[in-house]
């Protein structure tokens, strides 16, 4: 039956070898998608470790992971990104589980897998204000799976049929300095916006006040940012600014005529 395992890579070096390295005698094929501006030893590293190299440029997320789905080899495939390891529990899991073929004539079979995820922000986990247990549907049976392509950012992929948990699992070293993180929003919020383009949603002036203060109240208060203390406060504060940035950035566009 065999299991493809897909990872899209951009200048990964840091992280690709650990990446491939959770997922040794896991899978029958380990596929990276590489970004054609890649200029760093990813592709390097990924012909050393054996996997195998196919290269895509960037539109979407939801696009790059479409992609993938049509270059592997086998049904059952299962999405990392570089900076991600799966655990050894989490491995046993994506055996036992990928060695059954779903029901083809069966609209209610299980066809794709939630997992929990880990998130490490500067070496450190975060446990509080919506990081954990942060589940990711990333295990799928391609044949009845695909991404909406107007989803630009936070994409998640449309089965066609049930999903199931897995209690493994995914690591996930997000990023590792301050000015990382900040980078990584600023190309985010300007998909998310797009996103929020495309389905129509328009920005006034206010909300560049209270959707931020909005944010930062759901995951400093509601989802108990503050038990993770300075670095929950910090990492909260950043997405309220996160989401100032997608405002901002919408009614910009709205401004200039779209």
């Amino acid at each position: 039956m065999g299991l493809s395992v897909a990872i899209p890579a951009k200048n990964e070096e840091r992280y690709i070898a650990g990446c491939l390295e959770s997922v040794q005698g896991l899978a029958d094929e380990v596929l990276v998608i590489l970004d054609p501006e890649t200029q760093d030893r990813t592709a390097a590293i990924c012909r050393e470790k054996g996997a195998r190299l196919e290269v895509a440029p960037f539109v979407s997320f939801a696009r790059l992971r479409n992609r993938a789905l049509g270059l592997c080899q086998y049904n059952w495939v299962f999405f990392l990104d570089a900076d991600e390891r799966a655990t050894e529990e989490l491995r046993q899991e994506v055996r036992a589980v990928t060695a059954v073929e779903p029901d083809p004539n069966d609209s209610q079979a299980v066809v794709g897998y939630w997992i929990p995820r880990h998130n490490y922000f500067f070496g450190r986990p975060v446990r509080h204000a919506g990081w954990y247990p942060d589940h990711q549907l990333r295990l799928m049976w391609r044949e009845r799976a695909h991404y909406p392509e107007e989803q630009k950012v936070h994409e998640v992929v449309r089965l066609q049929g049930k999903a199931g948990y897995l209690a493994g699992h995914l690591l996930h070293h997000n990023v590792d300095t301050p000015a990382e993180f900040r980078a990584k929003q600023r190309r985010y919020a300007h998909l998310e916006a797009a996103s929020l383009w495309e389905k129509g949603v328009r920005a006034r002036p206010r909300h560049l006040l209270t959707r931020p203060l909005r944010e930062f109240w759901r995951r400093y208060i509601s989802l108990a940012g503050w038990k993770d203390g300075l670095l929950g406060l910090y990492l909260c504060a950043a997405m309220g600014y996160y989401t100032f940035c997608t405002y901002r950035i919408l009614l910009r566009r709205q401004r200039a005529g779209g």
